[in-house]
């Protein structure tokens, strides 16, 4: 099973390029799911379930939703294999720019949109400087002159990144980031792998500046999600 890490801040269409680039996989028969991170309400996993897309949600609550994803990609990999998918994604909350939810060995996706402002590409943090693929979405309400400028930011952020513009509503751009998520890492393995970048200071132990994923090294505040049907 392949699995990627979607991240990006709020109401930037995360959401709505998962949903597109998971009906151009259906396309090619490729059995894909979703894992919806969120703070205190979502109805984004009701979206994918009208179309049929395997998914669960978890919400973090007074948790750091990063926190809450770190402390339960193992169990929600594990999910997705019960489930025999050939792909997994996870969409991140999006609350906090500084949030660091990617991991070494598996493809990072970071989603942008292009009515941010120009200036947002240098706000966002690692969640962007640390992505494989950066989508913009909402290209079609702006310029192709504001289209370049704001891609070239991105670019300036995260030179290695393949930059993609995909649109939520038509779909568009959204089977070249299919066939992208097809060339993602096949079967990793998630135990000992480790962070790609350091999260914030509070109370657990990825607050003091753990990275590997594993139960033996969560310690402090962390909360299980429950990813079983419920009876």
């Amino acid at each position: 099973m392949r699995f990627v890490t979607v991240a990006g801040p709020p109401s930037s269409g995360k959401t709505a390029v998962i949903l597109q680039t998971l009906l151009a996989l259906r396309q090619r028969a490729i059995a894909a799911g979703v894992v919806k991170f969120d703070c205190l309400h979502t109805d984004d996993d009701a979206l994918y379930a009208q179309r049929g897309i395997v998914v669960r949600k978890g919400l973090s609550g007074g948790l750091c939703p990063d926190h809450y994803f770190v402390s339960n990609v193992e169990a929600v990999v594990d999910w997705g294999r019960q489930q025999q998918l050939q792909l997994l994604v996870s969409e991140s909350a999006g609350l906090c720019n500084r949030c660091a939810p990617h991991i070494h060995g598996v493809l990072a996706v970071c989603v942008i949109d292009n009515l941010s402002g120009i200036g947002t590409p240098q706000k966002i943090g690692p969640m962007l400087k640390t992505a494989d693929v950066v989508v913009i979405t909402k290209g079609d309400i702006v310029s192709q002159a504001e289209r370049e400028v704001f891609a070239a930011r991105v670019r300036r952020v995260n030179p290695a990144a393949k930059i993609l513009h995909v649109n939520g509503l038509t779909g568009q751009g959204a089977f070249e980031l299919s066939t992208l998520w097809q060339q993602a890492p096949d079967d990793v393995a998630l135990a000992d792998q480790t962070l790609r970048y350091p999260m914030p200071s509070a109370l657990c132990s990825y607050c003091l500046g753990e990275t590997r994923i594993g139960k033996a090294y969560q310690l402090g505040n962390v909360r299980d999600l429950h990813l079983k049907e419920d009876a």
